[in-house]
């Protein structure tokens, strides 16, 4: 099955396909182009919307794939697939055509197979065929002419042809210049393919040979001089088996072109094909086209089967088209439009019609988004040019043969409409005669439906028309001016009133279709705009029949109510437009607050990210330092733990009695001096006097390793131990029983000797250890660097004889490495 031809012509298909045909790059691809039909394969029509789809996609992202220098090869190929032999020139297309074909697989090759599928699937008919193209481009120069690389024979048959012209001509120069007087002209030249010379017809003697031509005067004669007929012949016999061995090359060439015949055919229409595909996408891109839906009745009840958004006809001026919106199925099934003359009815007819069937031609329509279509196994179309006043009986006859026709196909097809159809929101089943016709739909368009005849009758032959439409189950548009037929399609279900606007004041029409709404004769209100007397106007009203009359007033009344809700809705929607932009601005705060928001965060997160860093860093730090710490805590709990039993190894002292005889604190001031050895007698330990502050009446006191401050009246002075030089407090009288206090311990745990000269380190790394032993510290870090190596050595090697050394190793990698010595100090 396929659509009429019939049907094409009056839509005007074979223009759109003339459009097409000028994006097609070579012959084979607008061959295609120009005989393009529609499909009635639901299958093949979405196979080829989405290759056209594919294809614009493609170009989008690569805007220079092309099938390249390709031609239509088709016919040489044949000649050589029968035995013939091909001329140089149609073996360069042939092998740039393969060349084309290559580099186009290559591309297509490397897309997203998922992506784009057909396009893939395409690429695999396009040959690869490298021998064919390196045996001519061996054989056949880029100027057609068969190169003396094609074979060695033929290299060296041209070698011995031009040493042989070559002495041919060396010949007739020598003779020119012996025989000049007898020659007409000192020139050589050529008759039937001989070189000769031109002779004097009166010294026709002087110069023995063979005469080929003479002048229209007959005063000069061409000769070919006997001596050099053998070189003649010789130059000659070698042109003819150049020629023969370049006839043989040509031949194995076109041998070979003939073995790959088919692959090459089927190159070539793959290479039409995508060609054709790339024609689509570039029309579509043109004309703004979307890609259709396809899809298969029934759909829900309110859901059109098709629908045409902003449709374009896309033979008018894009400049100045009026875009329509179109529905058909669904609520109604038949689209009945009404409205005056050169209104745009039949624009909206045909473009309804054309874009249906570029859609199944596998072209993307001049429409916006959503549209949708179903697969129509047929569209009749019955469309007029016919706009005069005057109706002949012989066009109401061709109409009406037009829809006998039309009538009689839809009720003798096999597969045409759907077996349901829905009317009025709900599903109903059609006749019987109906449900045999199958699932696929037909479209049908009539123009000026019962045009040409008496308006009563033409009325009734339209309603039942229509009526016998409805029960085929179609989708159809038609036109007419009836008023009847807007009352009948308002109460019949299943059809539905449409209008195109005219512009009563401008006396012009806007061309834009309006479903739901039956449009006006404007005759009335027309010929009073053009200045027709009121009286008349209203004479004329008078005679109209009443129901006619209230017909019209009633459609006024909705049509002046249409444009005041129109008016209302432009209304909102421009109080819709300030509330957008002003969300719109609101929103864009927001945004910047967000942004703003997000900065601070992120620069609060990256402050508290660095802040982390370092206490990272310092705990590391601290870890490494985590034994030297314990070490210090546990000699400060030892401390106060020899503080605590000092006091209780201290006699108790009665109440309200100081211990010992202290003097006045005045007395005391006077009588104890810095140096002073004295015992502070609320802790029982003895210490030297460092300070003394009259003031406050308190004393620095140096106890062991610590100062303390001290009230004067806590301190008596006491005797220096014998032997001590009299330098050194005495011991706490506690001390005999064993208590004693660590060394004081204000030395660092790491120390740092990078930049050190190595001839100082056994000295000044000597006291450092002496000093860490003296406070107590269990180890220390020495950190020297890497550098060369030689200042570790020598750390190293002072290190491996100190008395105070248990032992030392490289620290961990965290912790330094090679560039830091951990050294473990002897027990105390």
């Amino acid at each position: 099955m396929a659509i009429a031809l019939q049907t094409l012509e009056t839509l005007e298909f074979p223009k759109v396909r003339l459009q097409l045909a000028r994006y097609t790059a070579f012959s084979a691809s607008r061959e295609l182009a120009l005989n393009l039909t529609p499909s009635v394969d639901p299958f093949e029509v979405r196979r080829r919307l989405r290759l056209t789809d594919e294809a614009r996609r493609l170009l989008d992202a690569m805007p220079d794939v092309s099938i390249g220098g390709a031609r239509d090869v088709r016919p040489a190929v044949g000649l050589a697939r029968r035995g013939g032999v091909c001329d140089p020139e149609a073996l360069i297309e042939i092998a740039a055509t393969l060349a084309s074909a290559r580099r186009l697989r290559a591309t297509l090759r490397k897309l997203d197979a998922a992506s784009f599928p057909l396009l893939h699937e395409t690429a695999v008919d396009l040959p690869l065929l490298p021998e064919v193209e390196d045996a001519v481009a061996r054989a056949i120069g880029e100027d057609g002419q068969v190169l003396d690389s094609a074979s060695p024979k033929l290299a060296r048959l041209r070698s011995e042809v031009r040493t042989a012209f070559n002495r041919l001509q060396e010949k007739l120069h020598n003779l020119i210049m012996t025989h000049g007087d007898v020659l007409q002209e000192p020139i050589i030249t050529v008759r039937n393919g001989r070189y000769v010379v031109p002779v004097k017809a009166t010294h026709r003697r002087a110069i023995r040979g063979l005469v080929h031509d003479q002048s229209a005067s007959g005063a000069t004669l061409y000769i070919e001089p006997l001596t050099i007929v053998e070189l003649n012949n010789a130059w000659r016999e070698l042109q003819l088996a150049e020629q023969a061995e370049v006839e043989r090359i040509l031949a194995e060439l076109s041998a070979l072109v003939g073995d790959h015949a088919g692959a090459i055919t089927a190159g070539v229409e793959a290479l039409a094909t995508l060609d054709l595909a790339f024609a689509m996408a570039q029309y579509a891109a043109a004309m703004r086209c979307v890609m259709p839906e396809i899809v298969d009745p029934p759909l829900p009840p309110d859901e059109p089967l098709l629908l045409l958004t902003a449709a374009r006809h896309p033979l008018l001026d894009p400049q100045k088209v009026v875009p329509i919106d179109m529905r058909l199925g669904g609520r109604f099934r038949l689209l009945l439009i009404t409205g005056p003359n050169t209104g745009g009815k039949t624009v909206a007819l045909k473009t309804t019609g054309l874009l249906a069937l570029m859609a199944q031609a596998g072209m993307h329509i001049p429409a916006s988004q959503p549209s949708r279509l179903p697969v129509f196994a047929q569209i009749f179309a019955d469309i007029g040019d016919e706009q005069s006043i005057e109706q002949s009986l012989s066009t109401f006859s061709s109409h009406m043969t037009n829809i006998i026709r039309i009538l009689r196909a839809l009720e003798d097809a096999p597969d045409v409409a759907p077996a349901e159809t829905s009317v009025s929101g709900s599903t109903q089943t059609m006749p019987p005669d109906t449900q045999r016709l199958g699932r696929m739909p037909a479209l049908v368009l009539l123009d000026e439906l019962g045009a040409g005849t008496d308006p009563v009758e033409g009325a009734a032959l339209a309603r039942a028309i229509i009526e016998r439409l409805l029960e085929l189950g179609v989708l159809g548009v038609a036109t007419t001016h009836y008023a009847e037929l807007k009352a009948f399609a308002y109460a019949t279900p299943g059809v539905e009133n449409a209008s195109v606007e005219f512009d009563v004041e401008t006396l012009a029409p806007t061309y834009k279709l309006t479903i739901g709404l039956p449009g006006r004769s404007n005759a009335l209100a027309i010929a009073a705009r053009l200045g027709l007397a009121p009286d008349l106007v209203e004479r004329a009203r008078a005679t109209m029949a009443r129901e006619d009359v209230q017909v019209e007033d009633l459609l006024a009344g909705i049509h002046r109510e249409r444009d005041a809700a129109a008016a209302e809705l432009q209304r909102a929607m421009e109080v819709r437009a300030d509330a957008e932009k002003y969300r719109d601005r609101l929103a864009a705060e927001l945004r910047a607050f967000e942004e703003q928001r997000d900065e601070a965060w992120q620069a609060a997160r990256e402050a508290i990210e660095a802040e982390l860093r370092q206490v990272r860093n310092e705990v590391r730090r601290l870890r490494d330092e985590s034994r030297s710490v314990a070490a210090s805590r546990r000699w400060l709990e030892e401390a106060e733990r020899r503080l605590q039993e000092a006091r209780a190894s201290l006699p108790a002292v009665p109440p309200g009695k100081p211990a010992g005889h202290p003097a006045p604190a005045a007395e005391q001031v006077a009588r104890l001096q810095p140096g002073d050895v004295v015992r502070v007698r609320s802790v029982g330990l003895t210490g030297e006097i460092l300070s003394i502050n009259e003031e406050d009446q308190t004393a620095e006191v140096q106890v062991g390793g610590f100062r303390m401050q001290a009230d004067l009246a806590e301190l008596t002075r006491e005797k220096r131990a014998a032997g001590n030089g009299g330098g050194q407090p005495a011991r706490p009288a506690y001390e005999s029983r064993g208590t004693s206090l660590p060394a004081p311990r204000d030395v660092s745990l790491e120390l740092d000797m990078r930049g050190w000269r190595a001839a100082d380190v056994g000295e000044r790394l000597d006291r450092y250890l002496n000093d860490a032993y003296l406070a107590g510290l269990p180890w220390v870090r020495i950190i020297h660097g890497k550098g060369t190596g030689a200042l570790r050595q020598a750390v190293r090697d002072t290190l491996k004889d100190h008395k105070l050394v248990a032992s030392f190793s490289s620290a961990s990698a965290t912790e330094g490495g090679e560039g830091v010595t951990i050294v473990r100090l002897q027990e105390r």
